[in-house]
Protein backbone atom coordinates (compact mmCIF):
# COMPACT_ATOMS: atom_id res chain seq x y z
CA UNK A 1 0.00 0.00 0.00
CA UNK A 2 2.86 2.39 0.81
CA UNK A 3 4.40 1.98 -2.68
CA UNK A 4 1.08 2.87 -4.35
CA UNK A 5 0.72 5.83 -2.01
CA UNK A 6 4.23 7.06 -2.85
CA UNK A 7 3.63 6.77 -6.60
CA UNK A 8 0.32 8.66 -6.52
CA UNK A 9 1.71 11.39 -4.29
CA UNK A 10 4.63 11.92 -6.72
CA UNK A 11 2.25 12.10 -9.69
CA UNK A 12 -0.06 14.65 -8.07
CA UNK A 13 2.82 16.73 -6.72
CA UNK A 14 3.67 17.53 -10.36
CA UNK A 15 0.09 18.65 -11.04
CA UNK A 16 -0.04 20.83 -7.92
CA UNK A 17 3.05 22.67 -9.14
CA UNK A 18 1.29 23.86 -12.31
CA UNK A 19 -0.60 27.15 -12.40
CA UNK A 20 -2.90 25.88 -15.15
CA UNK A 21 -3.75 22.40 -16.37
CA UNK A 22 -4.21 21.36 -19.98
CA UNK A 23 -6.00 18.25 -21.15
CA UNK A 24 -2.57 16.90 -22.11
CA UNK A 25 -1.42 17.33 -18.48
CA UNK A 26 -4.42 15.35 -17.23
CA UNK A 27 -3.92 12.61 -19.85
CA UNK A 28 -0.24 12.24 -18.91
CA UNK A 29 -1.09 12.07 -15.19
CA UNK A 30 -3.82 9.48 -15.76
CA UNK A 31 -1.45 7.29 -17.77
CA UNK A 32 0.94 7.32 -14.82
CA UNK A 33 -1.91 6.63 -12.38
CA UNK A 34 -3.06 3.64 -14.45
CA UNK A 35 0.47 2.18 -14.45
CA UNK A 36 0.75 2.75 -10.67
CA UNK A 37 -2.57 0.99 -10.06
CA UNK A 38 -1.63 -1.98 -12.25
CA UNK A 39 1.74 -2.31 -10.50
CA UNK A 40 -0.17 -2.34 -7.20
CA UNK A 41 -2.11 -5.39 -8.48
CA UNK A 42 -5.36 -3.52 -9.07
CA UNK A 43 -7.58 -5.38 -11.54
CA UNK A 44 -6.96 -4.10 -15.11
CA UNK A 45 -10.59 -3.27 -15.89
CA UNK A 46 -11.04 -1.49 -12.56
CA UNK A 47 -7.88 0.58 -13.13
CA UNK A 48 -8.98 1.48 -16.65
CA UNK A 49 -12.52 2.49 -15.60
CA UNK A 50 -11.21 4.44 -12.61
CA UNK A 51 -8.82 6.52 -14.71
CA UNK A 52 -11.52 7.17 -17.33
CA UNK A 53 -13.91 8.47 -14.67
CA UNK A 54 -11.28 10.70 -13.08
CA UNK A 55 -10.19 12.04 -16.48
CA UNK A 56 -13.77 12.89 -17.45
CA UNK A 57 -14.27 14.86 -14.25
CA UNK A 58 -10.78 16.41 -14.28
CA UNK A 59 -11.12 18.04 -17.70
CA UNK A 60 -14.42 19.61 -16.70
CA UNK A 61 -14.80 23.38 -16.78
CA UNK A 62 -14.84 23.84 -12.99
CA UNK A 63 -11.38 22.21 -12.73
CA UNK A 64 -9.72 23.88 -15.71
CA UNK A 65 -10.83 27.34 -14.58
CA UNK A 66 -10.01 26.71 -10.92
CA UNK A 67 -7.29 28.75 -9.22
CA UNK A 68 -5.81 25.47 -7.90
CA UNK A 69 -6.49 22.89 -10.62
CA UNK A 70 -3.93 20.40 -9.26
CA UNK A 71 -5.66 20.32 -5.89
CA UNK A 72 -9.02 19.94 -7.60
CA UNK A 73 -7.77 16.84 -9.42
CA UNK A 74 -6.50 15.35 -6.15
CA UNK A 75 -9.93 16.05 -4.63
CA UNK A 76 -11.58 14.18 -7.50
CA UNK A 77 -9.18 11.24 -7.15
CA UNK A 78 -9.87 11.15 -3.41
CA UNK A 79 -13.63 11.04 -4.03
CA UNK A 80 -13.34 8.35 -6.71
CA UNK A 81 -11.01 6.20 -4.59
CA UNK A 82 -13.54 6.45 -1.77
CA UNK A 83 -16.36 5.44 -4.12
CA UNK A 84 -14.31 2.54 -5.50
CA UNK A 85 -13.77 1.12 -2.00
CA UNK A 86 -17.38 1.46 -0.88
CA UNK A 87 -18.33 5.11 -0.60
CA UNK A 88 -18.33 7.58 2.28
CA UNK A 89 -19.14 5.59 5.45
CA UNK A 90 -20.60 8.70 7.11
CA UNK A 91 -23.44 8.54 4.58
CA UNK A 92 -23.97 4.78 4.63
CA UNK A 93 -23.92 1.88 7.11
CA UNK A 94 -22.81 -0.62 4.47
CA UNK A 95 -19.41 -1.15 6.09
CA UNK A 96 -20.85 -1.93 9.53
CA UNK A 97 -21.66 -5.42 10.78
CA UNK A 98 -25.27 -6.45 10.24
CA UNK A 99 -27.06 -7.30 13.49
CA UNK A 100 -29.75 -9.99 13.67
CA UNK A 101 -33.08 -8.99 15.18
CA UNK A 102 -33.10 -12.39 16.90
CA UNK A 103 -29.82 -13.14 18.75
CA UNK A 104 -27.33 -14.51 18.24
CA UNK A 105 -25.98 -12.67 15.22
CA UNK A 106 -24.12 -15.48 13.42
CA UNK A 107 -20.92 -14.56 11.59
CA UNK A 108 -19.53 -17.27 9.30
CA UNK A 109 -15.82 -16.89 8.50
CA UNK A 110 -14.64 -18.12 5.09
CA UNK A 111 -11.35 -18.03 3.21
CA UNK A 112 -8.31 -19.94 2.04
CA UNK A 113 -5.82 -21.54 4.42
CA UNK A 114 -3.20 -19.05 5.53
CA UNK A 115 -5.37 -15.99 4.93
CA UNK A 116 -5.59 -15.25 8.67
CA UNK A 117 -9.13 -16.54 9.15
CA UNK A 118 -8.76 -17.94 12.67
CA UNK A 119 -6.83 -14.93 13.94
CA UNK A 120 -9.38 -12.58 12.34
CA UNK A 121 -12.19 -14.45 14.10
CA UNK A 122 -10.45 -13.77 17.41
CA UNK A 123 -9.83 -10.12 16.53
CA UNK A 124 -13.49 -9.56 15.63
CA UNK A 125 -14.53 -11.25 18.88
CA UNK A 126 -12.29 -8.86 20.85
CA UNK A 127 -13.65 -5.89 18.86
CA UNK A 128 -17.21 -6.90 19.76
CA UNK A 129 -16.31 -7.56 23.39
CA UNK A 130 -14.81 -4.07 23.66
CA UNK A 131 -18.17 -2.73 22.46
CA UNK A 132 -19.93 -4.39 25.39
CA UNK A 133 -21.13 -7.45 23.43
CA UNK A 134 -20.97 -11.10 24.56
CA UNK A 135 -19.41 -12.99 21.63
CA UNK A 136 -18.86 -16.76 21.37
CA UNK A 137 -16.26 -18.35 19.11
CA UNK A 138 -16.93 -21.74 17.50
CA UNK A 139 -14.07 -24.02 16.38
CA UNK A 140 -15.30 -25.43 13.07
CA UNK A 141 -11.93 -26.23 11.47
CA UNK A 142 -11.47 -29.94 12.25
CA UNK A 143 -8.80 -30.58 9.61
CA UNK A 144 -5.86 -28.26 10.16
CA UNK A 145 -3.59 -29.55 12.94
CA UNK A 146 -3.96 -27.50 16.15
CA UNK A 147 -6.60 -25.20 14.59
CA UNK A 148 -9.00 -25.84 17.49
CA UNK A 149 -6.21 -25.32 20.02
CA UNK A 150 -5.20 -22.07 18.30
CA UNK A 151 -8.73 -20.71 18.62
CA UNK A 152 -8.98 -21.83 22.25
CA UNK A 153 -5.70 -20.09 23.09
CA UNK A 154 -6.93 -16.94 21.36
CA UNK A 155 -10.23 -17.11 23.22
CA UNK A 156 -8.50 -17.53 26.57
CA UNK A 157 -6.18 -14.62 25.79
CA UNK A 158 -9.01 -12.19 25.02
CA UNK A 159 -11.49 -13.56 27.55
CA UNK A 160 -14.01 -14.90 25.02
CA UNK A 161 -15.51 -18.43 25.36
CA UNK A 162 -14.85 -20.99 22.62
CA UNK A 163 -17.34 -23.72 21.66
CA UNK A 164 -15.76 -26.98 20.44
CA UNK A 165 -16.79 -30.59 19.88
CA UNK A 166 -13.25 -31.74 19.06
CA UNK A 167 -11.75 -32.71 15.71
CA UNK A 168 -13.92 -35.82 15.18
CA UNK A 169 -17.26 -34.00 14.92
CA UNK A 170 -18.80 -32.88 11.62
CA UNK A 171 -18.43 -29.12 10.97
CA UNK A 172 -22.18 -28.73 10.31
CA UNK A 173 -23.03 -30.26 13.71
CA UNK A 174 -20.44 -28.03 15.41
CA UNK A 175 -22.08 -24.98 13.84
CA UNK A 176 -25.67 -25.92 14.70
CA UNK A 177 -24.77 -26.93 18.26
CA UNK A 178 -22.82 -23.68 18.67
CA UNK A 179 -25.94 -21.67 17.74
CA UNK A 180 -27.97 -23.57 20.37
CA UNK A 181 -25.19 -23.03 22.93
CA UNK A 182 -25.06 -19.28 22.20
CA UNK A 183 -28.83 -18.95 22.66
CA UNK A 184 -28.77 -20.92 25.91
CA UNK A 185 -25.91 -18.88 27.37
CA UNK A 186 -26.97 -15.41 26.24
CA UNK A 187 -24.24 -14.81 23.66
CA UNK A 188 -25.41 -12.09 21.28
CA UNK A 189 -22.75 -12.87 18.62
CA UNK A 190 -21.48 -16.23 17.36
CA UNK A 191 -18.36 -16.28 15.19
CA UNK A 192 -17.83 -19.61 13.40
CA UNK A 193 -14.31 -20.42 12.25
CA UNK A 194 -14.25 -22.80 9.27
CA UNK A 195 -11.67 -24.90 7.44
CA UNK A 196 -9.64 -23.47 4.60
CA UNK A 197 -7.68 -25.12 1.82
CA UNK A 198 -4.53 -24.14 -0.03
CA UNK A 199 -6.73 -23.53 -3.07
CA UNK A 200 -10.44 -23.38 -3.84
CA UNK A 201 -11.89 -26.89 -4.19
CA UNK A 202 -15.37 -28.37 -4.43
CA UNK A 203 -15.18 -30.27 -1.14
CA UNK A 204 -14.38 -27.11 0.83
CA UNK A 205 -17.07 -25.10 -0.94
CA UNK A 206 -19.69 -27.78 -0.37
CA UNK A 207 -18.89 -28.05 3.33
CA UNK A 208 -19.13 -24.33 3.99
CA UNK A 209 -22.28 -24.17 1.83
CA UNK A 210 -23.81 -26.86 4.06
CA UNK A 211 -22.90 -24.86 7.18
CA UNK A 212 -24.45 -21.75 5.61
CA UNK A 213 -27.68 -23.64 4.88
CA UNK A 214 -27.81 -25.12 8.39
CA UNK A 215 -27.26 -21.96 10.48
CA UNK A 216 -28.40 -19.18 8.08
CA UNK A 217 -25.69 -16.71 9.13
CA UNK A 218 -26.37 -12.99 9.35
CA UNK A 219 -22.91 -12.25 7.97
CA UNK A 220 -20.60 -14.31 5.75
CA UNK A 221 -17.21 -12.64 5.97
CA UNK A 222 -14.55 -13.60 3.44
CA UNK A 223 -11.02 -13.24 4.80
CA UNK A 224 -8.53 -12.26 2.09
CA UNK A 225 -4.77 -11.93 2.32
CA UNK A 226 -3.99 -8.50 0.82
CA UNK A 227 -0.57 -9.79 -0.27
CA UNK A 228 -2.20 -12.15 -2.79
CA UNK A 229 -2.58 -9.33 -5.31
CA UNK A 230 -4.58 -10.29 -8.41
CA UNK A 231 -5.31 -13.73 -6.94
CA UNK A 232 -7.27 -12.04 -4.16
CA UNK A 233 -9.77 -10.80 -6.72
CA UNK A 234 -10.20 -14.30 -8.21
CA UNK A 235 -10.68 -15.80 -4.73
CA UNK A 236 -13.26 -13.16 -3.83
CA UNK A 237 -15.21 -13.73 -7.05
CA UNK A 238 -15.24 -17.54 -6.59
CA UNK A 239 -16.39 -17.40 -2.97
CA UNK A 240 -19.05 -14.80 -3.70
CA UNK A 241 -20.47 -16.81 -6.58
CA UNK A 242 -20.92 -19.84 -4.33
CA UNK A 243 -21.66 -18.36 -0.90
CA UNK A 244 -23.04 -14.86 -1.59
CA UNK A 245 -20.69 -13.27 0.93
CA UNK A 246 -21.88 -10.17 2.80
CA UNK A 247 -18.53 -8.59 3.61
CA UNK A 248 -14.75 -8.81 3.39
CA UNK A 249 -11.93 -8.80 5.94
CA UNK A 250 -8.57 -7.77 4.48
CA UNK A 251 -5.54 -9.07 6.36
CA UNK A 252 -1.82 -8.25 6.09
CA UNK A 253 -2.49 -4.78 4.75
CA UNK A 254 0.86 -3.82 6.27
CA UNK A 255 4.17 -5.39 5.25
CA UNK A 256 4.71 -5.96 1.52
CA UNK A 257 1.07 -5.61 0.51
CA UNK A 258 0.72 -3.56 -2.67
CA UNK A 259 -2.80 -2.54 -1.76
CA UNK A 260 -4.47 -3.65 -4.98
CA UNK A 261 -6.87 -5.97 -3.17
CA UNK A 262 -8.32 -3.07 -1.17
CA UNK A 263 -9.13 -1.28 -4.41
CA UNK A 264 -10.42 -4.31 -6.31
CA UNK A 265 -12.47 -6.69 -4.16
CA UNK A 266 -15.34 -4.28 -3.49
CA UNK A 267 -15.74 -3.55 -7.20
CA UNK A 268 -15.57 -7.25 -8.14
CA UNK A 269 -17.97 -8.62 -5.50
CA UNK A 270 -20.14 -5.59 -4.85
CA UNK A 271 -19.76 -6.37 -1.12
CA UNK A 272 -18.15 -3.97 1.38
CA UNK A 273 -14.82 -4.34 3.13
CA UNK A 274 -15.80 -4.42 6.81
CA UNK A 275 -12.47 -4.84 8.62
CA UNK A 276 -8.76 -4.53 7.88
CA UNK A 277 -5.97 -6.22 9.79
CA UNK A 278 -2.57 -4.57 9.81
CA UNK A 279 -0.44 -6.68 12.11
CA UNK A 280 -0.09 -9.86 14.15
CA UNK A 281 -1.21 -8.27 17.41
CA UNK A 282 -4.71 -9.35 18.48
CA UNK A 283 -5.72 -5.67 18.64
CA UNK A 284 -4.44 -4.96 15.11
CA UNK A 285 -7.89 -4.87 13.51
CA UNK A 286 -9.96 -1.82 12.68
CA UNK A 287 -13.27 -1.14 10.97
CA UNK A 288 -12.80 -0.19 7.33
CA UNK A 289 -13.64 3.38 6.35
CA UNK A 290 -13.21 3.93 2.58
CA UNK A 291 -12.79 7.70 2.92
CA UNK A 292 -10.04 7.27 5.53
CA UNK A 293 -8.19 4.67 3.44
CA UNK A 294 -8.37 6.95 0.39
CA UNK A 295 -6.94 9.77 2.50
CA UNK A 296 -4.06 7.55 3.63
CA UNK A 297 -3.29 6.42 0.07
CA UNK A 298 -3.05 10.05 -1.06
CA UNK A 299 -0.79 10.98 1.88
CA UNK A 300 -3.41 13.12 3.61
CA UNK A 301 -3.15 11.21 6.89
CA UNK A 302 -5.93 9.73 8.99
CA UNK A 303 -6.42 11.92 12.03
CA UNK A 304 -9.83 10.45 12.94
CA UNK A 305 -8.45 6.91 13.32
CA UNK A 306 -5.48 8.26 15.30
CA UNK A 307 -7.84 10.07 17.70
CA UNK A 308 -10.01 6.96 18.08
CA UNK A 309 -6.98 4.82 18.91
CA UNK A 310 -5.91 7.35 21.53
CA UNK A 311 -9.38 7.44 23.07
CA UNK A 312 -9.56 3.64 23.17
CA UNK A 313 -6.17 3.09 24.81
CA UNK A 314 -5.24 6.13 26.86
CA UNK A 315 -6.28 6.56 30.49
CA UNK A 316 -8.37 9.75 30.46
CA UNK A 317 -7.74 10.51 34.14
CA UNK A 318 -3.97 10.17 33.79
CA UNK A 319 -3.91 12.32 30.65
CA UNK A 320 -6.05 15.03 32.29
CA UNK A 321 -3.67 15.18 35.26
CA UNK A 322 -0.68 15.30 32.90
CA UNK A 323 -2.27 18.13 30.93
CA UNK A 324 -2.77 20.09 34.14
CA UNK A 325 0.93 19.64 34.96
CA UNK A 326 1.88 20.73 31.45
CA UNK A 327 -0.16 23.92 31.71
CA UNK A 328 1.58 24.70 35.00
CA UNK A 329 5.01 23.85 33.54
CA UNK A 330 5.29 21.12 36.16
CA UNK A 331 6.11 18.27 33.79
CA UNK A 332 8.22 15.60 35.53
CA UNK A 333 9.98 12.40 34.54
CA UNK A 334 7.11 10.56 36.24
CA UNK A 335 4.74 12.24 33.75
CA UNK A 336 7.13 11.37 30.92
CA UNK A 337 7.14 7.70 31.99
CA UNK A 338 3.33 7.60 32.15
CA UNK A 339 3.01 9.18 28.73
CA UNK A 340 5.48 6.71 27.20
CA UNK A 341 3.45 3.81 28.58
CA UNK A 342 0.12 5.26 27.37
CA UNK A 343 1.38 5.87 23.83
CA UNK A 344 2.90 2.37 23.59
CA UNK A 345 -0.60 0.98 24.09
CA UNK A 346 -1.71 2.56 20.81
CA UNK A 347 0.31 0.17 18.68
CA UNK A 348 3.06 0.47 16.08
CA UNK A 349 4.62 3.93 16.38
CA UNK A 350 5.47 4.26 12.68
CA UNK A 351 1.86 3.48 11.78
CA UNK A 352 0.61 6.05 14.31
CA UNK A 353 2.87 8.80 12.97
CA UNK A 354 1.92 7.97 9.36
CA UNK A 355 -1.67 8.95 10.22
CA UNK A 356 -0.56 12.54 10.82
CA UNK A 357 -1.18 14.55 7.60
CA UNK A 358 1.99 15.10 5.60
CA UNK A 359 4.07 12.55 7.52
CA UNK A 360 3.69 9.53 5.22
CA UNK A 361 6.47 10.40 2.73
CA UNK A 362 8.81 11.58 5.49
CA UNK A 363 8.58 8.15 7.13
CA UNK A 364 9.49 6.22 3.97
CA UNK A 365 13.11 5.53 4.97
CA UNK A 366 12.78 6.25 8.67
CA UNK A 367 13.39 3.37 11.04
CA UNK A 368 11.78 3.82 14.45
CA UNK A 369 13.45 1.67 17.09
CA UNK A 370 10.68 0.95 19.56
CA UNK A 371 13.24 -0.65 21.88
CA UNK A 372 14.14 2.90 22.86
CA UNK A 373 10.84 3.04 24.73
CA UNK A 374 12.12 0.18 26.89
CA UNK A 375 15.43 1.99 27.40
CA UNK A 376 13.65 5.15 28.57
CA UNK A 377 11.39 3.21 30.92
CA UNK A 378 14.24 1.19 32.43
CA UNK A 379 16.29 4.34 33.15
CA UNK A 380 13.37 6.16 34.80
CA UNK A 381 12.42 3.04 36.80
CA UNK A 382 15.98 3.02 38.21
CA UNK A 383 15.47 6.49 39.68
CA UNK A 384 14.07 7.28 43.10
CA UNK A 385 10.72 9.16 43.33
CA UNK A 386 12.66 12.27 44.39
CA UNK A 387 14.90 12.04 41.29
CA UNK A 388 11.93 11.60 38.96
CA UNK A 389 10.18 14.66 40.36
CA UNK A 390 13.32 16.79 40.53
CA UNK A 391 15.97 15.65 37.99
CA UNK A 392 18.21 18.59 38.91
CA UNK A 393 19.40 16.66 41.99
CA UNK A 394 20.87 13.88 39.81
CA UNK A 395 24.63 14.34 40.14
CA UNK A 396 27.42 12.14 38.74
CA UNK A 397 27.27 9.54 41.52
CA UNK A 398 23.48 9.25 41.14
CA UNK A 399 23.90 8.84 37.38
CA UNK A 400 26.31 5.94 37.92
CA UNK A 401 23.86 4.28 40.32
CA UNK A 402 20.92 4.74 37.88
CA UNK A 403 22.95 3.37 34.94
CA UNK A 404 24.09 0.35 36.95
CA UNK A 405 20.53 -0.26 38.15
CA UNK A 406 19.12 -0.55 34.62
CA UNK A 407 22.13 -2.06 32.89
CA UNK A 408 22.74 0.99 30.70
CA UNK A 409 25.64 3.42 30.22
CA UNK A 410 25.96 6.79 31.99
CA UNK A 411 25.82 8.35 28.50
CA UNK A 412 22.29 6.94 28.09
CA UNK A 413 21.22 8.59 31.34
CA UNK A 414 22.79 11.88 30.26
CA UNK A 415 21.04 11.70 26.89
CA UNK A 416 17.63 11.18 28.50
CA UNK A 417 18.16 14.01 30.99
CA UNK A 418 19.26 16.37 28.21
CA UNK A 419 16.21 15.53 26.10
CA UNK A 420 13.95 15.97 29.10
CA UNK A 421 15.47 19.38 29.87
CA UNK A 422 14.86 20.49 26.25
CA UNK A 423 11.26 19.33 26.51
CA UNK A 424 10.74 21.28 29.74
CA UNK A 425 12.14 24.42 28.10
CA UNK A 426 9.82 24.01 25.11
CA UNK A 427 6.80 23.57 27.39
CA UNK A 428 7.68 26.78 29.22
CA UNK A 429 8.07 28.65 25.91
CA UNK A 430 4.69 27.38 24.71
CA UNK A 431 3.06 28.44 27.95
CA UNK A 432 4.58 31.91 27.61
CA UNK A 433 3.42 32.19 23.99
CA UNK A 434 -0.09 31.01 24.80
CA UNK A 435 -0.69 33.52 27.58
CA UNK A 436 0.43 34.47 31.02
CA UNK A 437 -2.37 33.70 33.39
CA UNK A 438 -5.31 35.70 32.03
CA UNK A 439 -8.57 33.94 31.35
CA UNK A 440 -7.93 34.29 27.64
CA UNK A 441 -4.35 33.07 28.09
CA UNK A 442 -5.38 29.96 29.98
CA UNK A 443 -7.77 29.09 27.20
CA UNK A 444 -4.97 29.46 24.70
CA UNK A 445 -2.61 27.30 26.70
CA UNK A 446 -5.10 24.50 26.95
CA UNK A 447 -5.71 24.49 23.23
CA UNK A 448 -2.01 24.65 22.40
CA UNK A 449 -1.03 21.75 24.60
CA UNK A 450 -3.84 19.55 23.40
CA UNK A 451 -2.75 20.25 19.84
CA UNK A 452 0.56 18.46 20.30
CA UNK A 453 0.49 14.93 18.81
CA UNK A 454 0.40 12.52 21.73
CA UNK A 455 0.93 15.48 24.03
CA UNK A 456 4.67 15.59 23.30
CA UNK A 457 5.10 15.28 19.53
CA UNK A 458 7.77 17.31 17.81
CA UNK A 459 10.08 17.50 20.84
CA UNK A 460 12.64 14.92 19.81
CA UNK A 461 10.68 12.18 21.60
CA UNK A 462 10.63 9.13 21.81
CA UNK A 463 13.98 8.11 20.31
CA UNK A 464 17.47 8.94 21.45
Amino acid sequence: MSSLSDRLQDIFAKLKGKGKLSEADVNAAMREVRVALLEADVNYKIAKDFCATVKERAIGEEVMKSLTPGQQVVKIVNEELTALMGGDSTKSNANKLITSSKPPTVILMAGLQGSGKTTSAGKIALYLKNQGKRPLLAAGDVYRPAAIQQLEVLGQRIGVPVFSLGDKAKPVKIATDAVAHARAHGNDYLIIDTAGRLAIDEEMMQEISDIRAAVEPTEILLVIDAMQGQDAVNVAAAFHERLHITGIVLTKLDGDSRGGAALSVKAVTGQPIKFVGSGEDIKALEPFYPERMASRILGMGDVLTLIEKAQETMDAEKMAKMEENLRKSRFTLEDFLQQTQEIRKMGDMKEMISMIPGMGKQLKNLEIDENQFTVVESIIHSMTPAERNNPSIINSSRKKRIAAGCGRQVQDVNRLLKQFEQMQQMIKRMNNINGGGTKKGKKGKRKGLRGMPGGMGGMGWPGF
